[in-house]
């Protein structure tokens, strides 16, 4: 059977820049993904690298490159699901960690919970040995500054969704959220249901503007279309996120189905995304 894999790196472009550095770094990871799936990786793997590497790169909305909370604070969040199974982990408003993608995948793998928060979270991944940042104003280089360049969006989120040779599917997704968030503020990306999903039937990772995609539940609401509606992957995807976009938020998302079908909308201006599948299809764009 063969895989396919997509990637994103956020729904804030602005026409108004060039993103070659983000296109590159993303053409080289789907080239690792690819490897990866050809040799047999589980899709729960690859999500879980792809985004790690999207973290550390710095140049996205999330990890490395994430900005500061209104006080002054880099609150992450995170999630993980393995469609296989229907396993989830999540960590949100963590604080002092390198790899949020990481500590979601700790929670899935060993609790019994879903979502750990704030000083939950921090106390638990320093149990489990995750790396610190032991000085956060030489770590973080965030992606986005206030004065933004016209029409970029304050936000970005980073997010990998898969479908292996053995026909599982996987999502993952990591935010830094919005600029200059109030303090405490968690988004869609580690709401299960509203900004990162797998079942059987679809992996999904959204990104925009979060609040409009937990008051939608989109990545959720694509399965159901899927299952109720008997709607294909692509009209599934589209009609959640115009339902989004009905209540006047931005953003997209990338989503891949059971069969192996990969789709990409997006309703802002651009978003960084990838796409690779073992029939070649190879593309890595952030404009339309």
């Amino acid at each position: 059977m063969g895989w396919s894999l997509a990637v994103h790196g956020g729904a804030g472009p602005s026409k108004h820049r060039t993103y070659e550095a983000e296109e590159a770094h993303m053409t080289a990871l789907l080239e690792r993904g690819a490897d990866m799936l050809d040799d047999g990786a589980s899709a729960l793997d690859v999500v879980t690298a792809m985004v790690r590497e999207l973290e550390e790169s710095g140049q996205h909305v999330d990890g490395k490159g994430a900005s500061a909370n209104s006080e002054g604070v880099y609150e992450l969040d995170a999630a993980v699901m393995d469609g296989a199974a229907r396993r989830a982990g999540a960590v949100a408003a963590l604080v002092g960690f390198r790899a949020p993608i990481l500590a979601a995948r700790a929670v899935m793998e060993k609790t019994p919970h879903v979502l750990l928060a704030g000083q939950g979270a921090a106390a638990f991944c320093g149990r489990q040995g995750l790396e610190q940042v032991p000085d956060p104003a030489a770590y973080y280089t965030p992606a986005v500054k206030k004065a933004l360049v016209q029409g970029e969006l304050a936000h970005g989120t980073v997010g990998a969704v898969a479908r292996d040779a053995s026909g599982r599917l996987a999502a993952a997704t990591s935010t830094g959220g919005l600029l200059n968030k109030l303090a405490g503020r968690v988004g869609d990306a580690p709401l299960i249901g509203s900004g990162t999903w797998a079942d059987e039937r679809v992996a999904v990772s959204c990104t925009g503007q979060g609040e409009f995609f937990i008051r939608a539940a989109v990545a959720a609401d694509i399965s159901a279309r899927m299952r109720y509606g008997g709607q294909t992957l692509h009209a599934a995807a589209a009609g959640a996120l115009a339902d989004m976009e009905a209540q006047g938020g931005d953003g997209g998302l990338i989503a891949v189905d059971a069969a192996g079908n990969v789709t990409a909308p997006f309703v802002s201006e651009g978003m960084k995304r990838g796409i690779a599948t073992s029939a070649g299809r190879f593309e890595v764009k952030t404009f339309r």
